[in-house]
């Protein structure tokens, strides 16, 4: 099995996110199986059609070759009031245009969805699987990856949760498989 290039997308622009975290924690779990890069989101203007010209900005450009360059694409991201945050729903929105031209298409990718509370970010989760099948993404169905109590399992970068950790090897080892599967 080839070592598949994944871009991340964290989908929380805070310094010290609890999504940051994670994607790096599962970085380090994927060495050897997957080439894992977090792609930023937060220097992204807001998506504008207007913008899309010969020359759009600058980070549009930049954004949409990085996920072009990548074999899947990983999305770590916290709820915002029962959806995703703004900055990863505009992510989405620069990804997918121009129309024809979307970066995101057959890209493999999975959902980790996280929050303080004990839901894990259900509602983003679920919401942003709403919008994949319109990018022409397929999403690994399982494991699901609601990730409760977050607040919990770190102390500073390191995750202290042995559990998780295992839980996330296995969903790091299961979307490895997925990647290669839908991978042309």
């Amino acid at each position: 099995m080839a070592t598949r290039k994944i871009a991340i997308v964290v989908g929380s622009l805070r310094k010290d996110s609890f999504s940051g975290k994670i994607a790096k924690t599962m970085i380090g779990l994927a060495q050897g199986k997957l080439d894992m890069e977090i792609v930023e989101i937060r220097d992204l203007p807001m998506y504008n059609q207007d913008d899309d010209t010969e020359t759009p900005p600058p980070a549009f450009t930049t954004f949409r070759e990085q996920i072009r360059a990548a074999d899947g694409v990983l999305f770590i991201t916290p709820e915002y009031n029962r959806s995703v945050p703004g900055a990863l729903k505009n992510a989405i929105d620069v990804g997918s245009r121009p129309y024809g031209k979307a970066a995101w298409v057959n890209k493999p990718c999975a959902i980790v969805s996280q929050s303080p509370g004990a839901l894990g970010g259900f509602g983003a989760n679920h919401h942003l699987r709403q919008m994949l099948p319109f990018l022409n993404m397929p999403a690994m169905p399982a494991p699901e990856a609601y990730l409760g109590g977050i607040a919990t399992k770190f102390d500073g970068d390191q995750l202290t949760d042995d559990s998780l950790r295992d839980f996330l090897q296995t969903f790091v080892d299961t979307f490895a498989g997925w990647v290669e599967k839908h991978s042309a």
